[in-house]
């Protein structure tokens, strides 16, 4: 179980590298729970001899903070982001969604890691080197922490933009979660190409106007 004061930490790189295996890469995703937009993933690989201090679950972070904590870690670290789309989540499920792309991220990141650390459950298919598992693993290892924070802001970035091309959701401030605001939005202005068709709410939208 993990302690509500636990921070994350380098153990898990650490012993993966004194066993010979290197260099480790953590990996998150952001945007599973969304009405509208992709589901991100960023893969980190950071550097043993320079981890950023104050690494957090980017959910216990303020934006300010995952801000300045995202300069850092691509300052310092080796990164890579990738999506998977609303077409992709509405065909394949958000859960197969999330594992895709997380597998793009992993495969652009540089250089490729000797061992990938997976937040959650469940791992994604077809990967070329050993990954593992780690339930709440942006809670307790850095390298998954950073990428959790690495996702949540090129997410929310990303979601600002499409605010600039679809006003009125407020995508800028809830990131395409369903808020009082975008549902309220969703009645009055109807269903956007970005927004999640597979998602019952939306469903439910769409079966109405039929």
């Amino acid at each position: 179980m993990v302690k509500a004061t636990q921070k994350p930490d380098f153990l898990h790189e650490r012993r993966a590298i004194a066993a010979g295996t290197c260099p480790v890469a953590g990996v998150d995703e952001v945007g599973r729970g969304p009405f509208a937009g992709p589901v991100t993933a960023a893969a980190v690989i950071l550097d043993p001899d320079n981890i950023p201090p104050g690494l957090a679950d980017s959910k216990k972070l303020s934006a300010a903070q995952r801000a300045h904590l995202f300069d850092i870690i691509k300052a310092s670290s080796a990164t890579a982001v990738a999506h998977a789309s609303v077409a992709e989540i509405d065909r394949l499920n958000i859960l197969n969604a999330s594992l895709l792309a997380m597998r793009r991220a992993l495969a652009r990141l540089s250089p490729a890691p000797g061992l990938a650390l997976i937040d959650g459950n469940r791992l994604p298919e077809r990967l070329p080197y050993p990954s593992q598992a780690i339930v709440k693993g942006d809670q307790r290892v850095a390298s998954i922490a950073a990428a959790s924070i690495i996702a949540k802001v090129c997410r929310d970035r990303l979601m600002q933009d499409l605010a600039r091309q679809f006003p009125g959701y407020g995508w800028e401030k809830n990131a395409g979660y369903g808020t009082k605001q975008h549902i309220a939005a969703l009645k009055s202005l109807g269903v956007t190409p970005h927004h999640r068709r597979s998602f019952k709410p939306i469903h439910n939208i769409l079966y109405q106007e039929k």
